[in-house]
């Protein structure tokens, strides 16, 4: 339990270690373009709250926050971000002016410190690699819900899918020409699949399901087709005493079909053992090369943390997985393409994808916290953080004050009136942009929340029936 705990607790040091860096690298970028081009640097911060520690060197305060998340530069002569850095020592009156082109070069540098250290996260991920599994690289149909609208129009495991509403797709999951968000993006009424089967191509079109929530606050369901991707059915652990054990199953082997029928996917054999725990399966085993049939009945087996037994056999599937390496101009451009997907697709009138569906600071420190835990969890980590300062670049790039892209715009409204700006009216737009922009952010928390673990267990009931239908048991 103590070393359970400790564990905890150095998985959250590390996801607040990396989080700083993202945004205390952005904060640097500003801080470095502002000596540069002789702005008054008030003060530079790590951290929120009240300071721990303060010193004032060369002129400029520099801090240490109560409150571990984030930093700040404060930059008097630009836009007031009072609201954020608290009031300024000094009349910002007093100050000499600034050119709208040094605003300019301040505001970009955040963004292009974020850019370039996701390169350097990039060429990092491009030498170590990261772990990924067969769903990356396959666009194969591997197990089909019995709720599915893909079965009413005849799609089969085994199926590979070409083109989803007309986009080409390379793999099934993830934002990048794949299967999952080609459909989530889909905005007409049916969804056209193309596939090959048996070498030849088909089309159909397919009606996307939507689950309905139970209760006003649960994210709103996206669409979807209820399929999973094919992976290899491969034992990673058999039970002792169990009816896989007693039939002769070894770590290693692979489950190629149940009662004569082919399987993709560990998810065929859950759902027979499921639905039929009374009757034996006579399974076909692939082992070394050779296959074999065994007979299994299942049993009630109950796992940690369940209440009640289910049937089973007794046996933990293998996670098939490689190391990639792409490069960092791949990995820059999907991750500049799935900032600009989303975006489009949250601004989209007709998509089902809203502000609900994105990930806050509580989603994000969610993932970390998983990928930390994981075996090669630091090389997903690396991903991830590719990803987010991409992603962190282009939003501070959007032409909303308080942002660094709404500096750039009074930058550029400054120079085209060739005098600055009012200071009280910026004020103002500030102060009613930050309330915005929080109450953005506390609203995209308030769904993050929910899935915790601990707050995911005490909603489980007001799940969707579709997200229950993915909650397979290990057979």
């Amino acid at each position: 339990m103590i070393l359970h705990i400790g564990r905890v607790i150095l998985v959250v040091v590390e996801v607040l270690i990396i989080f700083n860096l993202l945004i205390v690298v952005h904060e640097i970028g500003h801080f470095l373009a502002a000596r540069w081009r002789g702005l008054y640097v008030e003060k530079f911060g790590i951290w929120f709250g009240k300071p721990i520690w303060k010193k004032k060197i060369n002129g400029v305060q520099y801090s240490l926050g109560s409150l571990p998340f984030g930093g700040f530069v404060a930059l008097p002569q630009l836009a007031p971000m009072d609201i954020i850095e608290g009031k300024a020592d000094i009349d910002r009156e007093a100050l000499p002016p600034v050119s709208a082109l040094d605003k300019i070069i301040v505001a970009i540098a955040g963004p292009f410190f974020s850019f370039l250290l996701a390169v350097v996260f990039a060429v990092i991920v491009w030498v170590v690699g990261y772990p990924v599994s067969e769903s990356d690289v396959t666009t194969t149909i591997g197990y089909i819900m019995p709720e599915s609208p893909a079965t009413k129009v005849g799609l089969q495991p085994g199926d590979n899918i070409v083109e989803v509403d007309g986009k080409p797709v390379t793999r099934f999951l993830g934002m990048n020409d794949s299967v999952s968000w080609a459909v989530v993006r889909s905005e007409g009424e049916t969804i056209p699949i193309k596939f090959e089967r048996d070498g030849r191509v088909r089309t159909v079109d397919v009606e996307p399901y939507r689950a309905e929530s139970r209760a006003w606050f649960r994210r709103k369901s996206i669409r979807q087709l209820l399929i999973l991707p094919a992976e290899t059915p491969i034992i990673d652990k058999v039970e002792p005493n169990s009816p896989a054990a007693a039939a002769g199953l070894h770590k290693s082997d692979i489950i190629r079909a149940i009662n004569g029928q082919k399987i993709y996917s560990p998810a065929a054999l859950m759902e027979q053992t499921k639905n039929h725990p009374d009757e034996p399966l006579t399974l076909q085993v692939e082992r070394d090369g050779k296959t074999f049939e065994v007979q299994v009945k299942p049993v009630p087996m109950k796992m940690e943390g369940e209440k009640e037994p289910k049937p089973r056999i007794g046996i933990a599937w293998d996670t098939k997985l490689t190391i990639s390496h792409p490069t960092p101009f791949e990995l820059i451009h999907n991750s500049v393409t799935s900032t600009l997907n989303t975006l489009g697709a949250v601004i989209s009138p007709k998509s089902d994808v809203g502000l609900q569906h994105l990930s806050g600071p509580v989603g994000i420190g969610r993932i970390y916290f998983l990928f930390f835990e994981s075996e090669r969890g630091w090389q997903l980590v690396l991903w991830l953080s590719v990803v987010l300062n991409v992603n962190l670049a282009i939003l501070n790039m959007l032409p909303i004050p308080v942002l660094d892209g709404g500096h750039i715009l009074f930058g550029l409204i400054e120079s085209m009136r060739r005098k600055p700006l009012n200071m009280k009216v910026l004020e103002y737009v500030q102060g009613a942009c930050t309330l915005l922009i929080v109450g953005v952010i506390i609203y995209i928390t308030f769904f993050d929340v929910q899935d915790l673990p601990f707050v995911k267990r005490a909603l489980e009931k007001y799940a969707p029936q579709s997200q229950k239908a993915k909650d397979q048991d290990v057979p």
